[in-house]
């Protein structure tokens, strides 16, 4: 009774005629009347896989075989074996991971002890197209099964199935050769006993002498096919995608050796039939040639791991790395015959290595140098893989548990949603992460970190990890902190002495005419030039002293946006170098501080001129958009480098423009961008290389606003 545990039908159709053509081959017991040793062994080198089995499906019961030669005949439930379902198809059957077929899930083999993970097996197809068994190979871990690999299955299955049909053809003859050999000895019985029955006899002893010339005609042909047979066999090993070699006798003489073994080795088809030493003299002093020996004396195979070897290329000595199997050949006395040689060129894969190693290296001590930390953050769960510097940037030993939760909790809580929020920006955007924020370390202190990163993405375009690294910026941010403060303690005590200078040379202005000196007039109208550039400086510094003592205050009202544009662009009109265009809905209601944003404004416009002097064209444009009001300044210039934009807004900071100087502290864009945060709004901007640069912003209308 067959236990069947695929939940589906294994029969096929024609069960019945199947199963004679099984008994035709005379191999329905067992397959041990058949035996395939070189090609279960071939099997197991090739897939490199540790189980092969040869097996036969009669009506309720599988006859199998693994790694042949080595064992007895099994026989099992023809229900629970999956060799059963390999006889349902003529290609091979392949499952790379048992636990993921549902069919396979109450199969014994596979939740068993046993544990099968992987299977494939090719069915053994007669001549006239019944699968009566099926060569396959088996693992405990789940394995990819290439197209190459199948074919290659396929291919050894064929043979093995030739061998049978051979094999079965030669026994059928056999046995009609011993029943004609007694035909004759009766014959001969009879002729010595009955003269009288002697023609009888010679009639019959010339129908068996055409008997036996047809048997051996019939033999010819069956020794044709299996030299057709063994023709094929080469020609798959010749073009087997694996570097193959067979070495015969202690010798080692080099009895087969495909085209990819031969490639690697760097030789021609000439060395064939050579003592592998002759044919490989630089072989000598390495230790190969000894091992081999020790294989074939000791019948143990040897497997080599990224083993080092120098051979001779074009005359030359060249390093090289291989993995290697040497597998001992026996006979049926188990002595050793021959040793399969299996190998596979690993030189590029070290050396990518190798040289991997030494960027590594490079890496950790530019790391070490800059007081760098290093972080690789699994965004799924959280667990951050750490430096050791890392975490001394945040007060902890690098023993101590350092994630995600850990980050955020260190974090100052009026810090920790904007350093969220651009990581998930940076994220979303497949963008840069930069975040400078204020921690606390264990012990209590307060520090400053700075932080940069990279999202990394898998296949289907989700965030997988965060890698970037942190610094400790604490003593430039004090430094900066006794700047701002020290600055804004000067601009303070300037502010005073330059409102009066100012007021003395306007008051000169006055009376220049008057000197009837051209010199003084000239050094008047150059003091003035200057004066006013002192106020600009002077009023940079008061206003980001304002906005770091959180002292920038607004004095909001309502006002036309034509009236802003008109008088920030006044002074650059009046000079007559520039044409400025301004469009768009100028009667548009504007609710701010109309001071502040005139000095946005003055100072976009200041920008376009000072940093694209080419540009004779500046144009204004204002848009009133859902709920809120945008104002851009757009010039024709030479445009800003994609990788500074992202820092163009930050205290200090100028772009370097190379061969030109600009005059400044870097203060504007800083103070503007303060000034659009402090109204509710947004500020940016838009730039490509040699197409010009658009600097905007935008604050909510006034119906929003109130």
């Amino acid at each position: 009774m067959i236990e069947n545990t695929f939940g589906m039908d294994i029969m096929p159709e024609n069960e019945h005629d199947r199963l004679n053509a099984l008994r035709r081959y005379k191999i329905t017991g067992t397959p041990s009347e058949a035996s395939f040793d070189g090609i279960a062994k071939l099997a197991t080198q090739i897939f490199n896989a540790p189980i092969a089995l040869l097996s036969l499906v009669d009506a309720e019961s599988v006859y199998f075989k693994a790694n042949i030669g080595m064992g007895t005949t099994k026989e099992t439930n023809r229900g629970q074996s999956l060799c059963s379902l390999a006889i349902l198809d003529k290609k091979v059957t392949v499952f790379e991971d048992t636990l993921k077929e549902d069919i396979l899930l109450t199969n014994p083999n596979v939740i068993g002890d046993f544990g099968l993970r992987f299977y494939a097996g090719a069915p053994l197809i007669t001549h006239d197209g019944f699968m009566i068994g099926s060569l396959c190979v088996i693992d405990k871990h789940p394995r990819v099964f290439t197209t190459a690999d199948r074919q290659i299955l396929e291919g050894l299955a064929r043979t093995a199935m030739d061998q049978i049909e051979l094999r079965s053809s030669s026994i059928d003859k056999i046995d009609e050769l011993e029943g004609v050999n007694i035909t004759m000895a009766t014959m001969q019985q009879r002729l010595l006993e009955l003269n009288d029955e002697m023609e009888l006899a010679n009639d019959e002893l010339y129908r068996t002498n055409s008997q036996l010339n047809k048997s051996y005609d019939l033999t010819v042909l069956l020794n044709k096919n299996l030299k057709k047979s063994e023709r094929r066999f080469r020609s798959f090993i010749d073009k087997a995608p694996i570097a193959f070699a067979i070495l015969t006798g202690r010798e080692l003489v080099i009895e087969v050796a495909n085209d990819m073994m031969l490639k690697l080795w760097h030789k021609t088809e000439i060395i064939l039939g050579k003592p592998l030493e002759q044919a490989l003299p630089e072989l000598q002093g390495q230790p190969y040639l000894g091992i081999l020996d020790d294989v074939f004396t000791t019948g143990q195979n040897y497997i080599g791991d990224t083993a080092y070897a120098r051979l001779e290329s074009m005359g030359v000595l060249g390093d090289h790395y291989f993995d290697f199997t040497y597998e001992p050949l026996k006979n049926d006395e188990g002595e050793t015959e021959s040793i399969i040689v299996i190998a596979n060129e690993v030189t590029e894969r070290i050396k990518r290595n190798e040289h991997l190693e030494a960027l590594n290296y490079q890496l950790e001590i530019a790391l070490k140098a800059g007081e760098l930390g290093s972080y690789n953050r699994d965004i799924r769960t959280g667990k951050m893989d750490c430096s050791e510097t890392c975490k001394l940037n945040f007060g902890l030993t690098k023993n101590d548990r350092f994630d995600y939760d850990v980050l955020m909790q260190s974090i100052v809580p009026e810090h920790r949603e904007m350093v969220y929020q651009k990581v998930q920006d940076a994220i979303q955007n497949k963008t840069t992460y930069h975040a400078e924020y204020l921690i606390r370390w264990p012990d209590g202190s307060l520090h400053w970190i700075n932080a940069s990163g990279l999202p990394k993405y898998d296949a289907e375009g989700n965030a997988t990890h965060l890698i970037g690294v942190v610094a400790d910026i604490t003593k430039r941010k004090n430094y900066e902190s006794q700047k701002d403060d020290f600055l804004g303690i000067a601009s303070h005590e300037l502010k005073t002495p330059v409102t009066g200078l100012k007021g003395t040379i306007q008051l000169l202005e006055r009376f220049k005419d008057k000197t009837g000196s051209d010199i003084i007039s000239r050094l008047i109208d150059q003091s003035a030039v200057n004066i006013k550039k002192i106020v600009t400086l002077v009023d940079d510094l008061l206003n980001m002293h304002r906005i770091s003592e959180g002292q920038l205050h607004l004095e909001k009202t309502t006002f036309k946006a034509s009236k802003i544009l008109t008088s920030s662009c006044h002074n650059i009109i009046s000079q007559g170098n520039h044409q400025v265009n301004i469009t768009g809905d100028l009667d548009a209601d504007i609710f701010a501080d109309e001071q502040r944003l005139e000095q946005v404004l003055v100072n976009f416009v200041n920008n376009a001129v000072k940093y694209a002097p080419e540009s004779r064209e500046i144009n204004i444009t204002v848009e009133q958009l859902q709920d809120r009001i945008k104002i851009t300044v757009k010039d024709q210039g030479e445009g800003i480098n994609p990788a500074v934009q992202p820092f163009i807004f930050d205290r200090y900071y100028r772009a370097n423009h190379e061969g030109k100087s600009y005059s400044g502290l870097g203060l504007g864009l800083y103070i503007s961008a303060e000034i659009i945060k402090k109204h509710g709004g947004q500020i940016g901007v838009d730039s490509t290389v040699g197409l010009g640069s658009s600097f905007w912003f935008s604050i909510p209308l006034p119906t929003a606003e109130k």
